[in-house]
């Protein structure tokens, strides 16, 4: 464990990731917005957090492009695709990491299953099916933090991720 700065974290992930976020033939542009906060210095993994949010943003481009390819052009120029990431810093020296998406949402009936090892709703080849389980194991587990979501299906998903600052 180590101090490190969150943003960085987030940033080169998102470094890692630009090109799913680059509009082709196949998936319109995504949108990446960004409301970061001040934050100090978070004592934590910091290999295992960049992993987390990999793993989230990833399954969240999923989910945009699996939505967008239910909607035609003119629903997707009226309401484009992006993932909005936020910081903050919360009471008793905590910090939320948010990250939301506009995509499919995730349906009532696997809600429950979604952190649960080799879960998955990706055809065989695609994913890790440990993603979100493992995600859930180095927050809970390892950090002491939190990991939760909401969604609802055809608006999007939103994680949060509270960790303590030490």
């Amino acid at each position: 464990m180590k101090p490190v700065d969150i943003h960085e974290g987030i940033e080169s992930t998102l470094m890692l990731l630009q090109q799913r976020f680059i509009a082709n033939s196949a998936y319109p542009e995504i949108t990446i917005n960004k409301e970061y906060a001040q934050l100090p210095l978070v004592t934590c993994y910091a290999s295992q957090l960049n992993q987390v949010f990999m793993n989230i943003l990833n399954n969240a481009i999923d989910a945009v492009h699996k939505h967008n390819q239910k909607r035609s052009l003119a629903e997707i120029e009226k309401n484009p695709s992006k993932i909005t990431i936020c910081t903050q810093l919360l009471k008793n020296n905590w910090v939320r990491i948010s990250i939301q998406d506009n995509g499919t949402g995730i349906p009532h009936e696997i809600k429950e299953r979604i952190f649960d090892r080799f879960f998955t709703t990706k055809p065989v080849g695609e994913g890790t099916v440990l993603g979100l389980s493992i995600s859930y194991q180095i927050f809970v587990d390892k950090h002491r933090g939190i990991l939760k979501y909401i969604s609802e299906v055809g608006k999007g998903t939103q994680f949060w991720i509270d960790i303590p600052m030490s």
